[in-house]
């Protein structure tokens, strides 16, 4: 788990040692054995976080290019794309199960984005934020690179049993949901939905945090 206090650099080496390796060439699978991709593509393909209409979309650690994948089939054919991982090798790995020359993709951190204010009408961040050291960093930055009214898909691990698999397997920590509530609010990100995968997962309060976030 990435503990608070922890230096930048060594958060940085962390992630990449840890998804660069068998872990990162595992993501996919695991989203499969999971049922989180498959469960993802729901959310999107029934729009209860509606990809249509935006322009200009950027997808947070990448990874594998899960959720990248769901963005190309549901978004607007003429959206353009960004994928970003701190991950190079994770890069690779999402281009080639992508196969599609719309996505432009990047090298880049999180805490530090290579994006103008603005830029972004449309965010899509699944299973990130927990691997940066301080959500606040992480999240300022995204506000930053969103226009205002622009939405955010975030999706993260929750401080329960789920979660805490979730963190020992990735290396990662989880959230309580009422504190990353308060932390976007002062950010002026606005919690405008909660989204769950089924009925099951709302009564039992699995999943993770996934919810819709407009920048105001």
């Amino acid at each position: 788990m990435v503990k608070r206090g922890v230096s930048y650099e060594k958060y940085r080496d962390k992630v990449r040692h840890v998804y660069d390796g068998p872990q990162g060439a595992l993501l996919a699978t695991c989203s499969m054995l999971s049922l989180h991709a498959p469960l993802g593509d729901r959310l999107f393909r029934e729009h209860r976080f509606d990809l249509r209409g935006a322009r200009r979309i950027l997808d947070v650690g990448s990874g594998a290019g899960q959720i990248a994948k769901h963005v190309l089939k549901y978004a607007d054919p003429d959206a353009e794309l960004t994928c970003f991982d701190l991950s190079h090798e994770m890069l690779r790995r999402a281009r080639g199960r992508l196969k599609s020359d719309r996505p432009r993709y990047v090298v880049a951190d999180l805490t530090r984005l290579p994006f103008d204010d603005g830029a972004f009408d449309c965010v899509t961040c699944g299973y990130v934020l927990e691997h940066v050291p301080d959500p606040r960093l992480g999240l300022s930055e995204l506000a930053r690179v969103m226009m205002p009214g622009a939405r955010m898909f975030l999706l993260t691990t929750e401080d329960n049993l789920g979660g805490a698999w979730t963190s020992r397997m990735w290396c990662c920590r989880t959230y309580n949901r009422r504190e990353l509530l308060g932390i976007c609010e002062d950010l002026g990100l606005r919690w405008n939905k909660e989204l769950w995968f089924t009925p099951v997962h709302k009564v039992f309060r699995a999943g993770g945090i996934c919810v819709e976030i407009v920048r105001e």
